[in-house]
């Protein structure tokens, strides 16, 4: 069985937080960012009003979205008592592209026949990522599922004929149709779409209390929902599918339905 190096990095590294009803808090305090973290025994945790779900041994992880305030709260309780640490996230810059001109018919959005499709395939999407399992790897050391040139980054977006389009929020990998993709973490799959409407070949994989992946835009899914795959298992292949103007991989990471960045987790590429 894996160890788990945050778990030894929990045990090895004490920080020092506003008491000892928090052991750890790991990440980076950004926009978008995932924190992983142990409280005492016995401490309950929430984010704000929030109730964040805790191992048997107190490890928890917590993540912000895109344009969340930069000042959060982590709520401890324990017998009747409360603490607040504050948790202060730094602003990120996003990329913005400003392009006049596009076609009406470009930005108008799709028939009611097709918006019932996606409405569906929304559906599944959500119900994969409030999986809400036991599973320890949101606390292991993710990899790149695939390495190569970066195309496309989070939080990046265009604005179309002055009307903002909504924001990306994974990170793109560009290799040619086909390439190997591989599991970031152990995980079990929760989702697999053949066709979606916009991410074509869709994979969705739990890592335990809320973390999942997805990844989009798939030519072929290697495995099925409810299988158990391990880190660097093969799981897909790389696909221009669905709404993608050229192959790659469209790695998304989630807390629930809170989508968060990859690059957070996994590093920068090497």
């Amino acid at each position: 069985m894996r160890i788990y190096f945050f778990v030894v990095l929990c045990l090895l590294s004490p920080l020092s937080l506003a008491s000892d009803w928090l052991l750890s808090l790991e990440g980076e305090r950004t926009q978008g960012a995932l924190l992983r973290g142990q409280v005492a025994p016995e401490v309950t945790v929430k984010l704000g009003d929030r109730a964040v779900r805790t191992t048997p041994e107190g490890f928890f992880a917590v993540g912000f979205g895109r344009d969340d305030a930069l000042e959060q709260v982590l709520v401890l309780e324990r017998q009747g008592e409360a603490q607040q640490v504050p948790v202060t996230l730094s602003k990120r810059e996003y990329d913005i592209q400003r392009i006049e001109g596009v076609p009406k018919r470009t930005v108008e959005p799709p028939p009611e026949a097709v918006l019932k499709r996606i409405r569906h395939e929304v559906a599944e999407i959500k119900t994969a990522r409030d999986t809400d399992s036991a599973l320890l790897a949101f606390l292991s050391d993710f990899q790149w599922p695939l390495t190569g040139r970066i195309s496309g980054v989070y939080g990046s977006q265009r604005v179309y004929n002055g009307k903002p389009g909504r924001p990306h929020y994974g990170v793109d990998v560009a290799r040619p149709t086909g390439t190997v993709v591989v599991a970031p973490a152990d995980a079990v799959v929760t989702l697999v779409q053949d066709d979606n409407y916009y991410s074509g070949g869709t994979l969705i994989m739990d890592h335990g209390y809320g973390v999942s992946s997805t990844m989009i835009h798939l030519s072929e899914v290697l495995v099925e929902k409810g299988q158990t795959v391990k880190q660097g298992d093969p799981v897909a292949k790389v696909g221009a599918s669905g709404r993608a103007t050229g192959p790659h991989l469209d790695w998304r990471l989630n807390w629930f339905e809170v989508k968060l960045d990859p690059v957070t987790v996994v590093g920068e590429m090497q």
